[in-house]
């Protein structure tokens, strides 16, 4: 495919690692950051990402940070955003991106759960819009899922998918623009269940996380839930869901105990708790598990 001109919006771990992703395969891209600090610090954690991989830091070289979105997405045949989950900010950055970007130039929203229609509302030009979700760490994870509104013309689609497979990803079509897409609405469904298992006295929370590392989730990297349902009958999964289904938690909103989680600090591992407690050598060590355990995944050639 020939090379185009990349713009990423925004330099923090999912922009730098997406940027990362389109340079490893011989883009040139633009990444805008306001802030001083976080932009100065892009092409160090990007060099250290091409060292751990044992990959050639001169990919860095085809990254060129920037301060000022104009000067970023002025040339760019592609712009995705990677700013925080706020729809304002999102809306206005995508104003900012079609006053300044080329005419021809295809928008993405790297948005995890934000309906796409409701981030691209206020485009003139809504048939060149999507969203493309990467998924944490963007330069590790194969996934794209490339969602598409009723207003995304199909050609930008098969255009988006085409550019995202040719540098290794595996770019999904999802045709329905939902909260979450399919893999956080699959994700968070079973987080759901799993804080309901703790809030209702059935287990602790370590019990929840080594049941899916010891059982399932083994699975999962090879036997998708439909598959497995195939593998062991839908006649079973039928008589399974019969049994268990309406015992499943059905909460509308966010859980109490997660509210009560948040409300009184425990915010996971940078706060130290969560509904685990961390020290700062476990969360280490979780992070370098996370990163050892994908570098080791055998996938199509290229697709880091």
């Amino acid at each position: 495919m020939t090379k185009q001109r990349i713009a990423i919006i925004g330099g923090g771990l999912m922009g730098h690692g997406i940027a990362q992703a389109f340079a490893a395969a011989g883009h040139r891209v633009a990444i805008q950051e306001p802030d001083a600090d976080r932009r100065a610090a892009i092409l160090g954690h990007i060099r250290r990402n091409l060292q751990l991989l044992g990959e050639d830091s001169a990919v860095a070289e085809l990254i060129h940070p920037q301060e000022m979105l104009a000067d970023a997405v002025s040339g760019a045949d592609i712009v995705i955003e990677a700013v925080p989950e706020d729809l304002a900010l999102k809306q206005r950055v995508f104003a900012a991106v079609e006053a300044a970007a080329p005419a021809h130039a295809l928008l993405a929203s790297n948005t995890s759960v934000i309906p796409i229609t409701r981030i691209m509302e206020r485009l003139g030009d809504k048939t060149r819009a999507m969203g493309t979700h990467w998924w944490n760490p963007p330069h590790l994870i194969p996934l794209v899922e490339v969602v598409q509104t009723r207003d995304t013309d199909d050609a930008a689609v098969e255009a988006m998918i085409g550019l995202l497979a040719s540098i290794g990803k595996t770019p999904v079509h999802v045709r329905k623009d939902v909260p979450g897409f399919i893999g956080n609405r699959l994700q968070h469904a079973m987080w759901r269940e799993a804080i309901a298992l703790v809030e209702s006295g059935v287990c602790d929370a370590e019990t929840v996380d080594t049941v899916v590392k010891a059982s399932f989730g083994r699975r999962l990297a090879v036997l998708g839930p439909l598959e497995n349902a195939d593998l062991v009958g839908t006649d079973l999964t039928l008589a399974v869901h019969g049994h268990v289904l309406a015992d499943l938690d059905r909460s509308a909103g966010p859980q109490t105990l997660l509210r009560d989680l948040v409300a009184s600090g425990r915010l996971g591992m940078k706060a130290g708790a969560g509904f685990r407690t961390w020290t700062e050598a476990q969360r280490q060590e979780v992070a370098d598990g996370l990163a050892a355990h994908l570098r080791r995944l055998d996938g199509p050639p290229g697709w880091r």
